[in-house]
Parts: C-alpha cells; sequence; structure tokens
C-alpha cells in the first residue's frame, strides 16, 4: 500500500472525544515483559495531536512514544542498556501485529488493533496539517531523508515541517543537533535512526530537547520514499509483514527475524501472566 492510498483512507481527527487516553490514560497490556498502550491506531494519533503541540507550547519535558515488536521485545531481554532506555518510555504502542494478538491470547487487557509507525505517521499527515500540528525528521540518509520531506509536503499540503535532519552525526556534533532541534522547537521530533540508537537518543537528549512528543520511528522515512515497500495489506493485518520484509531485504533483515521471532514468541508465553 502506498502513501497515496493510505491517505486515501479516511483520517482521524484530533478529537478529545476520539477514545481512552485523551485527558486520561488507557490501560496497559503486558505483553512480553513490556507495558504497550492498548490505545488504537486513530486514538493515538489524536493524542499526539492534542497532547504534543499542548506541552511543547507549556515548556512540559516531551513525551517519550516507543514502539513494541518482536525485534524490541528480544533485545528488551537481552540488551540492558536498550532495556532501560525502553523503560523510560512514556508510552510504548504496538507496532508488530504479533503483540496485538498475543494481548488476546491469555486474558487481561487487550490491544485495539496495530499502530504501526508507518501508519501512525502517514495517517497523521492531514489531520496535522489541519490543526497546525509541527514536524521535524531526524534520520535516514540525506537523500531519503530529503525525499521524505518532499514527499509529505506534497502529501498533505499545508503541513508544518519546522524542520529536518539526516540521521548521521558524529557524538562532538550532538549539541549542534539539538540546537537545530530547538531553533525549531517542532510539536513532534520524529527520531529515525534505528533499534537500539534512536532510543538512547531521546532519553539520552530529553531533558534538553524543546518539543512536545519524540517519537521513534525507525526505517520509516524510507518507507515513505519507497525505497523500503511494504508488504501488502493482508499481509500487515494477517502478522506476516515480517516475512515480506525479509523476502525484500534478506541481506539486512533475515538473521533478525530468524534469531528474534523465536525468542519474541517464547517471551511472550514465559510472561503470559504480566
Amino acid at each position: 500500500m502506498s502513501a497515496e492510498q493510505a491517505l486515501a483512507r479516511p483520517q482521524p481527527l484530533p478529537s478529545p472525544g476520539i477514545g481512552p487516553g485523551i485527558g486520561n490514560e488507557a490501560p496497559v497490556a503486558h505483553v512480553g515483559g513490556l507495558p504497550v498502550s492498548t490505545l488504537s491506531l486513530d486514538a493515538l494519533i489524536a493524542k499526539m495531536l492534542v497532547e504534543a503541540p499542548l506541552r511543547r507550547s507549556l515548556e512540559q519535558q516531551p513525551s517519550l512514544v516507543f514502539d513494541a515488536n518482536g525485534q524490541g521485545l528480544s533485545m528488551n531481554a537481552t540488551d540492558p542498556d536498550f532495556r532501560a532506555n525502553l523503560a523510560q518510555a512514556d508510552l510504548i504502542h504496538a507496532d508488530g501485529q504479533i503483540i496485538v494478538a498475543a494481548s488476546r491470547w491469555f486474558g487481561g487487557p487487550q490491544i485495539a488493533d496495530r499502530s504501526s509507525t508507518t501508519d501512525m505517521f502517514i495517517d497523521s499527515l492531514k489531520p496535522a496539517a489541519e490543526a497546525q500540528v509541527s514536524y521535524y525528521l531526524l534520520g535516514g540518509e540525506e537523500k531519503v531523508n530529503a525525499a521524505c520531506a518532499k514527499e509529505i509536503l506534497a502529501l498533505a499540503p499545508g503541513l508544518q515541517l519546522a524542520g529536518r535532519r539526516n540521521g548521521f552525526w558524529k557524538p562532538e556534533e550532538e549539541d549542534a543537533v539539538i540546537d537545530a532541534i530547538n531553533a525549531a522547537a517542532p510539536d513532534v521530533l520524529w527520531v529515525g535512526t534505528g533499534k537500539p540508537r534512536e532510543q538512547a537518543f531521546c532519553v539520552r537528549n530529553r531533558d534538553r530537547i524543546k518539543a512536545g512528543w519524540i517519537v521513534t520511528c525507525g526505517g520509516l522515512f524510507n518507507y515513505i520514499t519507497g525505497d523500503y515497500p511494504r508488504a501488502p495489506l493482508w499481509m500487515q493485518k494477517s502478522g506476516f509483514e515480517w516475512l515480506h520484509r525479509m523476502a525484500t531485504r534478506p541481506k539486512e533483515l533475515a538473521w533478525r527475524y530468524i534469531t528474534t521471532n523465536p525468542h519474541a514468541l517464547w517471551l511472550i508465553w514465559k510472561h503470559r501472566h504480566g
């Protein structure tokens, strides 16, 4: 499904009445050792579009929004630094269909639906433009980042793109990266530098970033530009998008899925009682 096709679907409106999580916190589902928000995709977008500009205008500490999928479950169990950073999130959403399915296997709160970061981003573009919620894109190669910025401005005319920067910088350049973000003061900062780097960056710099929400997004920008093809919708909904990704990018992803998927399933069973 292309970005154009996604935008053709009915778009959520930034209304406080759209569902749980606006003005009050939705319950979490404990999946594989992680507390995952039960918010629907539409409710998550609405929450972002209401809260992010408010937090930014009040100069409050930005909310950290991370994602959960099979890889994340596995890394949370095996990488102490990643686990410590993930624990700082204000909200973890279900990026993987396996997370949604697992929330329904053993009782307890159920996750409404999958909120893949790509869908969250695409579906939010037009509502964000209408509500004048500003975005900043951080991550990816320069040509990908620039192409993504151009694409979303075409898809959602009027979108407030506060700024953008590629995801490659040296440690000594990080202060300059933060200064550029703060000069733009976006409502939502999208950080796509991949696990575990993006989570570490967000936690390390949370206290000095001027934004309302900071959302990690992995390879999002590459999906918007079409450099990474998305799986057919039936594969996304049935939980087999990982298979499509592995087939289309075997060198980068085959070993990851072969090792983390079985481990994630074992973790889901291990933590089945919360």
